[in-house]
């Protein structure tokens, strides 16, 4: 199978999409000309036009409100937000208005659309343009929230994003964009609610997401050394979220780490472990439930600070480690 990088892989769907559904269309700041602040829609304005991948003024609010316009008449818009940070500009379109009307016309009108947004940290773009957002959008009912860790499943994901009749947040970390894997060239499509088992193993069960599977994946190999067996678990899509596979997991191994980059209070995690210890996995657990996250800290611009904000593959090595040993 070919490889192409993460980015090629959202290109290639929205390619895919553009050429399969004339209702499918792009729009946000820079992606037309200039391909996208990372290369992502490349090309495509040359493909087809600047109708249907459209560049707007800097306002968040107004392509998201655009999109919501657009997918309630029928289209089914794919928007940019330059960076994750910016979706703040755009919140009350999004959790007002997309998330909602679905549900206060009883069904009658849907909002089909996808807001791409890049998020985390690892570039050096310091606090306003680094942020892990993902759990506001996961409080939110109607709103669906995706995070692709690799090329596959960013391929896959969007495609099954863009089909979806409900508005997907759907969140690129920066620091996948170059990462390469296999991806067929057909289309294809992953399911909205299907968590990944990513590496099996025996001794601790960790859930990770985005970037962190990356991570995670590593420290397995590492600490596979030592004989300790890591079950790397990625859930995909944070809402709806498929729970089965991680809780039985736990039950299984009966040690749990929870991996994210964003801030751990009021983080994913935190849904993690309350799934978790509200299930039958709990009686079979060994150790405490632990979490590793971000600090509850703006990401500084400092190289060094920001590697220190947000877990490593050291970090995840060394509480795994603690969790497998009996040591926390």
């Amino acid at each position: 199978m070919r490889e192409l990088t993460y980015a090629e892989a959202l290109r290639e769907g929205l390619r895919q999409a553009m050429q399969a559904d004339p209702c499918v269309f792009l729009i946000g700041e820079d992606i037309g000309v200039y391909g996208g602040a990372f290369g992502v829609t490349a090309g495509l304005i040359g493909e087809f036009g600047a109708e249907r991948v459209i560049d707007t003024p800097i306002s968040e609010a107004g392509i998201a409100g655009a999109c919501i316009g657009a997918a309630l008449t029928g289209m089914r818009p794919v928007g940019e937000i330059q960076f994750m940070d910016f979706v703040t500009l755009s919140m009350e379109q999004l959790v007002l208005q997309a998330a909602k009307v679905r549900f206060m016309f009883g069904g009658k009108a849907s909002v089909p659309m996808v807001m791409r947004m890049p998020g985390g940290s690892g570039t050096g773009a310091a606090a306003q343009h680094s942020e892990s957002l993902e759990n506001w959008f996961v409080h939110v009912p109607g709103l669906k929230v995706v995070m692709p860790s690799n090329a596959y499943d960013a391929k896959g994901l969007l495609l099954a994003s863009i089909d979806d009749p409900n508005p997907v947040i759907f969140i690129e970390h920066k620091l996948l964009y170059k990462t390469k894997g296999d991806v067929p060239e057909a289309p294809y499509r992953l399911p909205l609610s299907k968590t990944h088992v990513a590496r099996a193993g025996r001794d601790v069960t960790v859930v990770a997401t985005s970037v962190m599977v990356s991570r995670a994946l590593q420290a397995a190999d590492e600490l596979a050394k030592e004989g300790i067996e890591l079950e790397v678990i990625d859930p995909r899509t944070l809402k709806p979220l498929d729970d089965e596979p991680i809780i039985e997991s736990a039950r299984k191994t009966g040690r749990l780490l929870v991996v994210h980059e964003a801030c751990e209070t009021g983080g994913f995690g935190g849904e993690i472990v309350a799934r978790v210890a509200g299930s039958e996995a709990f009686d079979y657990l060994e150790a405490p439930i632990k979490r590793l996250a971000g600090l509850d800290i703006p990401i500084p611009y400092n190289r060094d600070l920001e590697y220190q904000t947000v877990p490593q593959v050291e970090s995840i090595i060394r509480e795994a480690r603690k969790l497998a040993r009996n040591e926390y």
